[in-house]
């Protein structure tokens, strides 16, 4: 919030609290409650985090909307370049920043390609590594030896910290509520694709992203919920087009993925 405030774009900060437990919300409203420019949401329940997002958005008056994680902090004049950006592009709908971790190293999906069966299978196997030799080995997420650079159109960005036009936001929809946590952003940002809209990187806008602070609580739960929109993005754009056998292989291989890396969750906590 103090990141945002110093902002020079004329900035209404929402802050929406699903119920959470620690406090956080109320320590917050305690320095912020009575700015002009700072407005606090509480949920009495845990509604997820598209159904929170959208409620904001409808209601907003403004033609752009950042959605920023609670974990994230958004750099000095960030704000003002991932608007730049959309402002000098009439198709993009939708502008991220470059998300560092807390030791300044981009994070692996700050920029995406959609995930598809054969890149999702290059990303799990460590064959994306000689993407850089072979662009058939692909995976996922766009590596920086690939010039990350400069402003660039792409598939994806990090929904940790993006800007959205609102005027494509309402033709293409929000975000899906289907999506408990995870993979909303990735929806968003492929049904803007389908309409003809495409997403900006921004590397000059930065932010922080202190990666699941929010969520250590819960690391089954986020966990579960990051597989299950997996499986919802392939079972809603792709998995008409591929055969049953496909079809079966990838559920078999997100679940497989999630009883394996699901220890770890644990452990990290």
């Amino acid at each position: 919030v103090k990141a945002l405030l110093k902002s020079r774009e004329p900035t209404t900060i929402t802050v929406v609290d699903n119920a959470s437990s620690d406090g956080s919300a109320v320590s917050l409203q305690s320095f912020y409650g009575n700015h002009p420019n700072v407005e606090f949401l509480f949920n009495s329940s845990n509604l997820g985090f598209a159904p929170a997002v959208n409620a904001v958005a409808r209601e907003a008056n403004t033609d752009w909307i950042l959605i920023l994680n609670p974990d994230c902090i958004l750099g000095r004049d960030a704000l003002s370049r991932l608007k730049a950006a959309l402002e000098n592009d009439d198709r993009a709908g939708l502008a991220g920043a470059a998300v560092n971790d807390e030791y300044g190293q981009l994070q692996r999906a700050t920029v995406r390609r959609f995930p598809d069966p054969w890149r999702s299978l290059m990303t799990a196997s460590g064959l994306w590594r000689l993407g850089r030799w072979v662009p058939a080995f692909h995976g996922v997420e766009i590596q920086p030896a690939e010039n990350l650079e400069d402003t660039q159109i792409c598939d994806a960005v990090s929904g940790a910290c993006m800007l959205l036009r609102r005027s494509a936001l309402e033709e293409v929809g929000y975000l899906d509520e289907a999506y408990a946590m995870h993979c909303e952003d990735l929806d968003l940002m492929y049904r803007l694709k389908q309409k003809g809209w495409h997403c900006l990187y921004v590397p000059t806008a930065e932010c922080v992203h202190m990666q699941g602070l929010s969520s250590r609580s819960r690391p089954t739960w986020v966990h579960f919920q990051k597989h299950r929109g997996m499986a919802r993005f392939f079972r809603k754009f792709q998995a008409e087009t591929k055969p049953f056998p496909v079809r079966w292989l990838v559920y078999a291989g997100i679940w497989l993925r999630f009883m394996i890396l699901w220890p770890q969750t644990l452990i990290k906590r």
